[in-house]
């Protein structure tokens, strides 16, 4: 799922940046530079979307970038969190037997296995 927020970015005496979301109060981040900044600011906002996912709160909606009107040494940025679903997910596969037991004397994991193929084949 993905989640779009307004975040204000403001650039310290030592070229540094700090990152305030006005809709996510205590999500804060900063930034060696401006690159290092739009990263970070990424970062703490997928964090915090997950962790309001995790411990069941209610998910603010973002306001309009338009109504933030930033101050001296400051500019406002739209920051996209991607959120995945990490829960693990029961799915009946077959196989034959005969490799069924090749993989389960080798020790291999027939879940982790599929996991990789998929990534691969999803190019993900």
């Amino acid at each position: 799922m993905e989640y779009i927020y307004p975040a204000i970015f403001e650039q310290n005496s030592d070229g540094s940046y700090t990152i305030t979301f006005p809709d996510l109060p205590g999500c804060i981040s900063e930034g060696k530079s401006l690159g290092n900044a739009i990263d970070m600011a990424q970062s703490a906002l997928t964090q915090w979307i997950e962790y309001l996912i995790e411990e069941k709160e209610s998910i603010p909606n973002p306001r309009n970038i338009k109504t933030i009107k930033p101050i001296k040494n400051q500019f406002v940025n739209l920051v996209r969190a991607n959120i995945r679903d990490n829960r693990a997910v029961r799915r009946t596969v077959s196989i034959p037997g005969w490799l069924d037991a090749k993989a389960t004397d080798a020790g291999v994991s027939l879940s982790k296995v599929l996991q990789e193929a998929l990534r691969e084949k999803l190019r993900v």
